[in-house]
Order: C-alpha cells, then sequence, then structure tokens
C-alpha cells in the first residue's frame, strides 16, 4: 500500500484506539436503549440517509488492480513493467487494470492528481513492453473525503510470435432475424437500409440473394487496432488491408437460421470450434423456429453464448421487453441455468465482457437496429474487450502436442491448386512441413506437402493451435480429399475406425431408440450416418435416459479422438454425448 494511504489509515486507527473508556461507559449508561429496528425500518432509512458514510463497493480478487502508480522509483517501476508482461503473456496479450483499487478489491479511489500520475505511469509501462492502453471508463466513488475517482484501462499488445489477436464468434439464429444484415453493418460499417442492402456482399451463391437467407457458411471479419478503434471495409479496401491496421481480429462464422440447414449450421459449430456464440432474436417475432434448437446446440458444445435482440426499430419499446422478458424466462429454466443481464449504456457493455469471459452462466442481452444504428457501439465496445477463453499456458500445451490441422473446405485454385481450409487443432504447422492426410475410403493416409499458408487472406509462415487457415498443397489430387480428413503429423501414426463407442444422453425420440436405427453422427468436423450396432446393458432407451452406445459408420472409416464431444440427430431424434472408446479396424 502507498505511504500516504497507509498514513492515513494508522492516524484514524490510533484516533480509534486512543478514545477513553470511561467516557464510551458513561455515554453507554446515559444513552437510553433503542428499540431494535425492523427490517423494513432499515430498508426505508438506507433509501432516505446519505451514501456518504457507506463503505465504498468490492472487486473481485481476479482482476488486475493497483491502488496507485504514482511517481515510483526505478526498481518499482521495472518491476510493475515486469508484471505488466506477465499479465499480458497469461491474458494472451491483453490485460484490463484496476486503478484505485486496493489488493482485497475495496474501491479506495484516487484524487485527480494521483490518478493523471498513475495513469502516466502506466503508459509508460506500456511503451517499455510495447503494449498500447485504452481507458474503458472512470467512475467516482461515494466516500466523506474529497471527491476520488477509479479507472479502468484497458492494455493490449500483440504477441511476438503472432500478427494479431484472434476470436471466432459463430452466429446463430433464426431465419430472417437479421443475422447476416447485422454482420453486414458491423464489417461493412454502413447501415442497412431496411431492405436488405448491408447482406449482399456476405452471400456465396445466387439463390441467397434472391431469397435473402443463409444456405452455407461464410465467414467476415471486424478488426480492433491498438487504441480500441474499428477497422473495417468503410476504411479498408482489402482484408490483407484491415489485418495488417488491426491488433484483433474479430471472425465472425455466419450459419443458417432455416432448419433444412440445421446439418450445415451444426458442421459450422462443430468443426470451426468458435470461442463464442451470438444468438440473434428478432424483436418482433420473439423466440421462434429454430432459436430454441439453436441455443440448445451452443450450450450442448459448451460454447459461450450471448444474445441480440435485433430489429427494434420495427416495433415499440413494450415489443421489445416483451422479447426480452421472454429470452430471460427461458434462460433461468433448470435446462440453462443462466444469469441473464441486459446491456444498455457503455458501463455495462465493459462489465459484460469481463463477466462474460469469467463465467459461462453469465448471457449479456444487447438490444439494437441495423437500420438506425442503435446501441450498436455497445456491441463493439463489448467485442474489443472480450478476452479470449483459453490461457498461455493452455495455448502452449496444445502447441507441444503432434500436428493435427482437421479437414472443413476443399477448393481448386488456378495457378495454385488444391487447397484445403480448416482449424489447426494441435501443434505447430509451417510452409514446407510434411503431413498426411486421411482416412480414404479404403483406411489409408497420403502423404503430402504444404507449399503455403494463408490467414484471413493473408500469406503466413507459421499457423499455431487453435488458428484457422487455408493450405496449399500443390498438385496434390483433389479427388482424394473431402471434408472430415485430418492432416496430421506423420509421427502420430495414427488409427481409424468403423466402430466406436460413446457415452449419451437421449434428448428427444418418439419412441424408443434401439439397435438398429440409423442417425448423423457430429464429432468435431466427421459428420457421417451411422448406425447404433448395440447399447451396453440396455435393451432399449427413452427420452432422458443415458448409456453406452455403440455406433458404426455406413460410408467409410473415420478418424476420432477421444474425448470428443459427440452430437447426433434424426429427424426430431437428438441426442449428445462424448466418444469414449475406438474400436480399430486394420486395412
Amino acid at each position: 500500500m502507498d505511504a500516504q494511504v497507509a498514513n492515513h489509515c494508522s492516524i484514524k486507527s490510533a484516533a480509534k484506539a486512543s478514545s477513553p473508556q470511561n467516557a464510551a461507559d458513561s455515554r453507554a449508561e446515559n444513552t437510553p436503549k433503542k428499540k431494535p429496528r425492523t427490517r423494513r425500518g432499515r430498508r426505508g432509512k438506507r433509501r432516505r440517509g446519505k451514501k456518504a458514510n457507506e463503505p465504498p463497493p468490492f472487486l473481485p480478487p481476479e482482476v488486475n488492480i493497483d491502488l496507485k502508480l504514482v511517481n515510483p522509483t526505478q526498481y518499482r517501476f521495472e518491476h510493475l513493467a515486469t508484471q505488466l508482461k506477465w499479465r499480458l503473456q497469461e491474458g494472451r496479450g491483453e490485460a484490463v487494470y484496476q486503478i484505485g483499487v486496493e489488493d482485497n478489491g475495496l474501491l479506495v479511489g484516487l484524487t485527480e492528481e494521483d490518478m493523471k500520475a498513475s495513469l502516466k505511469t502506466l503508459r509508460r509501462m506500456a511503451e517499455k513492453v510495447g503494449a498500447d492502453i485504452t481507458l474503458l471508463r472512470e467512475r467516482e466513488v461515494d466516500c466523506d473525503r474529497a471527491r476520488r475517482k477509479i479507472a479502468e484501462v484497458l492494455v493490449r499488445k500483440v504477441p511476438d510470435d503472432q500478427q494479431f489477436l484472434d476470436l471466432r464468434v459463430a452466429v446463430l439464429g433464426n431465419v430472417d432475424s437479421g443475422k447476416s444484415t447485422l454482420l453486414g453493418v458491423l464489417t461493412q460499417g454502413e447501415l442497412d437500409n431496411g431492405r436488405g442492402r448491408a447482406r449482399l456482399n456476405l452471400f456465396r451463391h445466387l439463390h441467397e440473394i434472391q431469397t435473402g437467407r443463409t444456405s452455407s457458411i461464410s465467414f467476415e471479419i471486424l478488426g480492433f487496432n491498438s487504441k480500441g478503434e474499428v477497422v473495417n471495409y468503410s476504411d479498408s479496401r482489402t482484408a490483407e488491408e484491415i489485418c495488417e491496421s488491426s491488433s484483433k481480429m474479430i471472425t465472425f462464422i455466419d450459419l443458417a437460421g432455416h432448419y433444412k440447414y440445421l446439418k450445415t449450421t451444426i458442421f459450422g459449430l462443430t468443426s470451426y470450434c468458435p470461442d463464442f456464440a451470438m444468438l440473434v432474436v428478432a424483436a418482433n417475432t420473439g423466440i421462434a423456429g429454430t432459436t430454441r434448437e439453436h441455443l440448445g446446440l451452443a450450450m450442448a458444445l459448451k460454447v459461450p453464448i450471448f444474445i441480440v435482440v435485433s430489429k427494434v426499430d420495427l416495433c415499440g419499446k413494450s415489443t421489445v421487453e416483451k422479447t426480452v422478458r421472454q429470452l430471460e424466462r427461458v434462460l433461468k429454466l433448470p435446462g440453462c441455468n443462466k444469469v441473464p443481464m441486459v446491456v444498455s449504456n457503455p458501463d455495462d457493455a465493459v462489465t459484460a465482457a469481463q463477466q462474460f469471459a469469467q463465467s459461462s452462466s453469465v448471457t449479456p442481452i444487447f438490444t439494437l437496429s441495423s437500420v438506425s444504428g442503435e446501441n450498436l457501439d455497445l456491441l463493439k465496445v463489448f467485442f474489443n474487450i472480450l478476452p479470449p477463453l483459453s490461457n498461455s499456458k493452455e495455448q502452449e500445451e496444445l502447441m507441444q502436442q503432434l500436428t493435427e490441422f482437421q479437414v472443413d473446405e476443399i477448393y481448386s485454385v488456378p495457378d495454385v491448386g488444391t487447397v484445403v481450409g480448416g482449424t489447426l487443432y494441435s501443434g505447430v504447422c509451417r510452409e514446407g512441413d510434411r503431413l498426411v492426410v486421411g482416412p480414404t475410403d479404403d483406411g489409408r493416409f497420403l502423404r503430402l506437402k504444404v507449399c503455403s499458408i494463408h490467414r484471413n487472406r493473408s500469406g503466413c509462415r507459421v499457423l499455431r493451435a487453435g488458428q484457422a487457415a487455408t493450405l496449399a498443397l500443390g498438385n496434390f489430387d483433389r479427388s482424394l480429399l473431402r471434408k472430415g480428413m485430418v492432416m496430421v503429423s506423420p509421427k502420430m501414426n495414427p488409427t481409424i475406425c468403423w466402430q466406436f463407442e460413446a457415452a449419451i444422453v437421449l434428448l428427444f425420440h418418439a419412441k424408443t431408440f434401439r439397435r438398429g436405427f440409423q442417425v448423423t453422427v457430429h464429432v468435431g468436423n466427421v459428420r457421417q450416418t451411422a448406425t447404433v450396432e448395440c447399447l451396453l446393458g440396455k435393451e432399449e432407451l427413452r427420452t432422458g435416459e443415458r448409456a453406452v452406445v455403440c455406433f458404426r459408420f455406413l460410408k467409410h472409416p473415420e478418424y476420432l479422438r477421444v474425448g470428443a464431444k459427440l452430437l447426433f440427430r434424426e429427424g426430431v431424434t437428438k441426442g449428445i454425448g462424448h466418444h469414449q472408446v475406438t474400436e480399430t479396424e486394420y486395412f
């Protein structure tokens, strides 16, 4: 604690200790005893009385807190700079500082002069480690002394081995809820005209433009520079320029909302490994269509989800409030157990981003319009502050493992050759690496060479665990590739399976789930029809029951990781679980 604050505390304690005991006793004897106050009386006094003498609130202990950074010695400054560097490494390039807060979380506050000096010191610390700072918000603290403030500061530094920080956000919601329009407004920087103009640049097929409905998976990017300012196509002509100007990138995975494209939506959730999910709900229709199913999918796959209520310009305030209350009721149901948090101002957006990253039970709710632009700035503040889920230690552990790349897309590019797109699950992939890809229909793995790597349409030499990219494979025969394959290190000696066991929960089935039933199984980037070979210890299964089930693929063998999340469906039949044991069949 700073010497000035310590002296203040010691003087206060000494004054309290020097009060004569006999004077206290005489006052106690002469003072008539008061009647005990009821709870209602206490509440009334709390409402009527002043808050000047109430103790300041507390902050949770896990935030980065510093009471004062005023004129530190050189030794103290070096220590603070080293501490900042460590915090940035732990936060994968981001750290939030609370200035004017004691180590136990007590909001003490600083005078205006001390606050300016502390921010100046923090700026010097950031410059020393090559980082930038952004003042998120300032608050006045209620106290009986002079006006005091606390400040919240975001420190950001792109790690030396990365071009930018990267977060992936899957966009879910019912058809016609405004998902693609919202992404168009965020990434293009222009408001919609009310007739879907903003979404036209996002569509990949002619029928999508004609119907206005997404049927495939598309990717859009939104950048933030070191000062927290938005970088999008309004001031950058190409994706390369956005990447060069950004220190943080949000990659949106735009998924289909119509029920007939549900398999595509599930594939996008399971294969592209999103960090977060954004559920878009139209204010004028509320929870309708596939909204509940998309919410259930995100929860089953344990993807943290937040909600955006769109189209608030089309309906009155009462209708918007009705939709929000409807969402709150659903989120509080026993199956969800979420804590809804409505974001209505910039302070709420900052708090929501921090609480959302710390606890998956917190679910922020935004109400906005893509036509009028109402509350769009709150969503941008939220994205700017939202930290990555995994820390540097988890990332390092994944990078130490052998290379494993999931093949999600396959292209043929003129003058380049065969190109595959996907996510690197583990390890590190470099230009020139020799890997094996498979399994083929006959269970083999084929050798290939990685010729070049591109991320967000920009070339890069190294791909690290958790990053999505496209890999050029040169003249490798495209007909030998398919979605669901993996590219792994030859040292891995990968095993494949026709049959596997999984511990499942049957979420819904009209009759009884038994041997011979066929379902579509989703495990990571694998999507294939499988037959139920047997239920261990049971003859049949009903809705809500658990069992260990043996599945067998119909078309070709697959590569599966033990412990991977599993999701299966067929019509109204739905279930979730995780892969337990692989029954290997050699070829």
